[in-house]
């Protein structure tokens, strides 16, 4: 458990982590490689906001690009912090996926 602005977390922090690959799957899930080696799954229909409009038109969330560790989308107009990310994903199993 840690505290990080007033709001307590379960798990632990991961300070300074990156993304180092991102896969769009259906339903609006992103498959994440993280620079621990870690693979979660991130629910992008959790973005809200006018700012992740943009995301609801296929063309543009299954066309992530990454820019020094942190998932951009629109040539960087949208993007969300690998620490963001990482705290709100799921453990992604392989083993059990397949």
């Amino acid at each position: 458990m840690y505290i990080k602005d007033d709001i307590c977390y379960a798990g632990e922090l991961k300070e300074n982590i990156k993304v180092t690959d991102v896969k769009p799957l259906r339903g609006r899930m992103l498959l994440i490689t993280f620079s621990t080696g870690e693979q979660r799954l991130f629910d992008a229909t959790t973005l809200q906001g006018p700012a992740f409009t943009p995301l609801l038109k296929d063309e543009v969330f299954t066309n992530p690009v990454l820019f020094h560790g942190v998932i951009t989308w629109n040539n960087g107009e949208i993007d969300i912090a690998p620490e963001t990310v990482y705290r709100d994903s799921y453990a992604y199993d392989r083993e059990i996926a397949l």
